[in-house]
């Protein structure tokens, strides 16, 4: 592409040369200015509605003329193709590219749907994918996606066929990101109808948005403005919790992280204790929670506590530690 627009600005160049060149050339021969520019414009375009000199044109004029044709039309038509030729490749690049974003797209499982690419939704969207998880992104500026790496689908995403387009169906949780609440309710309220057990997180500029985002199905509502006041507040009340906090979960400066876990049905560990599962040694990790079927975390559980199906196990340690973690769970 950026080849064709090189060759399309170098022969716009060569058709502006033969037009001074044949209005210079035509005035030379006795022609007036806007006579001698008519001539050039006519011979090189191949209208040719008339001479201006009629029989009286000379044998020089005429040689002049047949070069000015032989030059200015090959010119002429060579910079009309490479026209055509740049918009074709555009469109077609274009084309392409979202035949092989949707076709991306439709291959993906278990994948995050981010609505919005304003400030919340891209510096959720960058986050995530940082830590490995599939992120689909949808938007509706064009513009403001342009070059980004993840995948896209350019649209409204209140409308059902753009949430298909993500891959709803199959997508394990969706984030309504949006700029205004009420698209962010109505969003809420399609995901969930298109797919009743996806995890839905959404935003909340109003604190009475708040009740309504629950009562229409978002599982968690966010309040980006709560948030960042309390983060204010602890670093000024705990600094050292709360810059723990940040680096053991976003920063990437210490080799321990933490991470949730669940136990699947038929886990080697289901079913006996804490102690014996014995996570320390076979893993090391350092278990900081459970969390039960019914919601509720037990801090800095007892060794004699069973670990059961579907318990959440919250824990820190290396990136390798954690990754074994998964693999004794599962």
């Amino acid at each position: 592409m950026t080849s064709t627009i090189g060759r399309l600005r170098l022969a716009l160049g060569f058709v502006l040369t033969i037009f001074v060149v044949g209005t210079i050339g035509f005035s030379a021969f006795g022609l007036a200015f806007v006579d001698a520019m008519y001539m050039t414009v006519t011979t090189i375009t191949t209208v040719g509605y008339r001479e201006i000199n009629g029989p009286d044109i000379s044998t020089a004029q005429k040689f002049f003329t047949m070069g000015i044709i032989v030059t200015g039309v090959s010119t002429v038509l060579y910079t009309f193709t490479l026209s055509v030729q740049a918009i074709v490749d555009g469109q077609l690049r274009e084309f392409v590219g979202r035949r092989r974003m949707d076709k991306k797209i439709s291959e993906m499982h278990d994948h995050v749907i981010v609505c919005g690419w304003g400030r919340v939704g891209r510096a959720v969207a960058i986050d995530m994918a940082r830590d490995g998880a599939q992120v689909v992104v949808i938007e509706i500026n064009p513009d403001r996606v342009a070059g980004i790496d993840l995948p896209t689908v350019v649209g409204d995403a209140t409308h059902d066929a753009t949430l298909r387009a993500a891959g709803i169906e199959r997508a394990r949780a969706l984030i309504a990101a949006l700029d205004a609440d009420a698209e962010n309710l109505f969003v809420t309220l399609s995901s969930r109808a298109i797919k009743s057990d996806l995890f839905i997180v959404a935003r909340a500029r109003q604190d009475e948005s708040v009740e309504k985002l629950s009562r229409a199905g978002a599982d968690r509502v966010v309040n980006p403005q709560e948030l960042g006041a309390a983060r204010m507040a602890s670093f000024v009340l705990q600094p050292n919790v709360a810059e723990f906090v940040d680096v053991v979960m976003h920063e990437r400066s210490m080799d321990f992280r933490m991470r949730e876990v669940e136990i699947p049905v038929g886990s080697e560990i289901a079913g006996i204790t804490l102690r014996d599962a014995n996570l320390r040694q076979r893993a090391g990790v350092l278990v900081l929670a459970l969390r039960g079927d019914d919601g509720t975390f037990t801090t800095n559980p007892e060794p004699d506590v069973v670990l059961e199906p579907h318990n959440i196990i919250v824990a820190v340690g290396t990136d390798d530690a954690l990754a074994e973690l998964v693999r004794v769970c599962r």
